[in-house]
């Protein structure tokens, strides 16, 4: 597992990851964007952005760094990144397929993205990721699994991600929407030659949104790294945005929003590793404090308060406008 690179890490952020996915495209749903990239959002503009996140993400500690072919051009900003730096042995590199991106470079696409879980999708998309990453891409992820995806079923399509996994590649899946746990659990159950075929899982947990706890904990305990996404619910959860509860506790600890957002999901015994979405450094270096903040019992009780059930929380998100 590339993850146990991981556990050789002794910085308090090493289980805090980047992820790429507000950066890699000039158009997404998270809240505040317009003042985080400004103006220029060019292909250039975007790709400086992101290297020097990547930068600053690994001098502060931080060691995985996750992609998707359809965040726009992160895979190639990211292999950039890595060609210029071939010494670097000690990180993990993960990657999605599953989704298209449609936008041709634009935020006024009707469709940003396009789902498609079948074998000839994956082969198109892992020709795609390997002609960028090569040998540096160490986890390859189904991207938003449902209880409804033909990847949960496609006996064909496990055949060749079992044949990647026998060939040194990490297999996982990520997971959307109000069924997540639904997911998790069918995905659990998939085996190839009597063997589990997945190895992680990446699923959205937040103080609004709980419900794939039990799951994740039960994926945990099967033996899979759990990496946690939209741990700060797409900007919900920060700054400006912030329920009182949240600034009153960030209030307290005298750090940020996001910090304290990003804590509560870090002391889950099930979470090896929780993303940071950030689109500036400064935003990074603010939820890096994550690591070092210890929200007590009372604190944690007060963000309990915020859980929203499940369809409302995911009807919400789905109208969230990409700018």
């Amino acid at each position: 597992m590339p993850f146990a690179r991981l556990a050789n890490a002794t910085t308090p952020t090493c289980h805090i990851g980047l992820g790429l996915a507000a950066v890699g495209r000039p158009g997404y749903i998270n809240l505040g964007r317009d003042e985080d990239l400004g103006e220029d959002r060019s292909v250039e503009a975007l790709r400086t952005r992101t290297h020097e996140l990547l930068d600053a993400a690994y001098a502060q500690g931080v060691r995985y760094f996750d992609a998707a072919r359809s965040y726009g051009r992160s895979e190639e900003f990211l292999a950039d990144w890595l060609r210029d730096r071939p010494g670097l042995d000690d990180i993990v590199v993960g990657s999605k397929w599953g989704y298209t991106y449609t936008a041709d470079w634009s935020t006024e696409a009707d469709k940003h993205e396009v789902k498609d879980h079948t074998l000839a999708a994956y082969e198109r998309q892992r020709a795609e990721s390997d002609a960028l990453l090569g040998d540096r891409l160490d986890l390859y992820q189904i991207h938003s699994v449902t209880p409804d995806s033909p990847a949960l079923t496609d006996k064909e399509l496990h055949a060749k991600l079992a044949e990647a996994a026998a060939q040194g590649l990490t297999v996982g899946f990520s997971t959307s929407g109000p069924a997540q746990a639904d997911a998790i659990r069918a995905a659990l159950a998939v085996t190839v030659d009597g063997e589990p075929l997945f190895r992680t899982v990446q699923s959205t947990y937040n103080a609004l949104e709980t419900s794939a706890a039990p799951a994740l904990a039960e994926a945990h305990d099967a033996g899979l790294t759990v990496i946690v996404k939209e741990g700060m619910a797409n900007g919900r959860l920060a700054g400006p945005h912030a329920p009182d509860v949240v600034k009153e506790i960030a209030g307290a600890t005298g750090l940020g929003c996001d910090a304290v957002a990003l804590a509560a999901v870090l002391r889950q015994p099930w979470a090896g590793v929780v993303l940071s979405g950030a689109a500036t450094t400064n935003q990074l270096a603010s939820n890096l404090h994550a690591a070092v903040v210890d929200l007590d019992d009372d604190q944690l009780s007060r963000l309990a308060t915020l859980v929203e059930e499940p369809p409302a929380y995911w009807e919400r998100r789905a109208r969230l406008p990409w700018h």
